[in-house]
């Protein structure tokens, strides 16, 4: 038989690092270890009652079962347009300025197919969500890195980018507040880079999940004059509404680029649960105290217990960084993050985050997420502790 082969496109990139580590994981598991996972940001709490209550309500319903318009239904878009206003200071018109999506990994996917043709080029930072890369990568799109570094406050270095951009560059991707460094958005870099977009022809996609984990000052990059114009923004409800399975995000833009997408997403798919849509939207009227609960003061007391992980393992880290993960830099006598990382998994049964994943300027980092109960992270600390380093 003629042997089957695969597309040359899957040689260019590997599979993803925790869908990777997750099998290891399991057969650890499996062995009866105790695995406590400080790795991923996917939130361990609950959505609001209001939320549950809602799609239960409207998934008993007898003719909420059908194909949904894949724009997303009315009552979500204006629930979005009505966040942003609230939290941004913000307008959009729900008609065609916003696009809900099945989270925003897959906006990832769409922007790429809308905007960037194989050979164009794409700026990356470095360390940034690996999604960037391997997304661009799969559809025939050169990745330039740009670097972020602690010396620059992880915020980019505009002479740097002046070099790297090309008459062939389509999209520079921004992400703050960063992850995973946890550095807090600036406005002074949104508005350098919606000057730097203006002045190249090109579109940032600025992705803005965490603006609601660890802080009270919530920046979009379409606060800034003319951003509409070069800029769309992803959002998400993974985590500031501890929603991850759920699998609701946004993209926000002008009505062009906004057509440009839903092209592209409705020969994708075909539109998200109606009862989960209307969810969504009660989820984004959520009580100011909710969010204070559930994005501040359940994150700042495991931030304190990451903290002292971090103090233990010798690590040196940011008190002012926001966000749901602590990003430290591990002592120079490890030759690289992996193998702090691999020894507290396997002596600790602890896993946290090597920040090889996230590029070239990670290497001499760790990432601990701050996703897990209270009583986990201490007992996390107890068995780090007992390590000698």
């Amino acid at each position: 038989m003629t042997q089957i082969l695969p597309a040359d496109r899957l040689a260019t990139v590997s599979e993803y690092y925790f869908s990777r580590k997750g099998k290891e994981i399991a057969a650890l598991k499996a062995q009866g270890h105790d695995i406590i996972s400080l790795a991923i940001g996917s939130p361990d709490m609950p959505p609001s009652p209001e939320t549950v209550a809602t799609l239960q309500a409207e998934a008993a319903k007898f003719d909420a079962h059908g194909y949904q318009p894949t724009a997303g239904i009315p009552e979500l878009r204006q629930a979005m347009a009505d966040f942003y206003r609230r939290n941004y200071g913000v307008t959009l018109d729900p008609a065609n300025e916003i696009q809900p999506l099945i989270g925003s990994k897959e906006g990832i996917l769409h922007i790429t197919l809308a905007l960037v043709n194989p050979g164009d080029a794409v700026l990356v930072p470095d360390p940034g969500y690996p999604t960037y890369t391997s997304l661009s990568t799969l559809l025939g799109a050169k990745v330039v890195k740009y670097n972020l570094t602690a010396d620059g406050g992880w915020q980019p270095d505009f002479d740097e980018l002046e070099r790297l951009v090309t008459p062939r560059t389509r999209i520079i991707w921004s992400n703050y507040t960063h992850m995973p460094t946890g550095a807090p958005a600036r406005r002074e870099t949104y508005e350098r880079l919606v000057a730097f977009a203006r002045r190249h022809g090109i579109v940032v996609v600025n992705d803005n999940p965490y603006s609601f984990i660890l802080t009270r000052e919530r920046l979009s990059i379409l606060q800034v004059e003319g951003a509409k114009d070069c800029c769309v923004e992803l959002n998400s409800m993974s985590k500031s509404h501890n929603m991850p399975g759920w699998r609701v995000g946004m993209l926000v833009c002008n009505a062009t680029l906004h057509d440009w997408v839903l092209k592209v997403k409705s020969n994708i798919d075909s539109g998200t649960f109606r009862p989960l849509q209307l969810a969504a939207a009660r989820a984004l009227d959520n009580e100011p105290s909710w969010h204070e609960e559930a994005n501040i003061n359940v994150y700042a007391r495991r931030r304190a217990i990451a903290e002292r992980i971090m103090d233990t393992l010798g690590c040196r880290y940011d008190k002012r960084s926001v966000g749901m993960f602590l990003w430290g830099r591990i002592p120079d006598g490890y030759a690289d993050a992996e193998q702090l990382t691999e020894r507290v998994l396997h002596e600790a049964d602890v896993f946290v985050t090597p920040g090889f994943i996230f590029g070239e300027n990670g290497r001499r980092y760790i990432r601990i997420s701050l996703c897990a109960k209270d009583e986990r992270m201490e007992e996390a600390l107890r068995r780090i502790s007992s390590l000698t380093f």
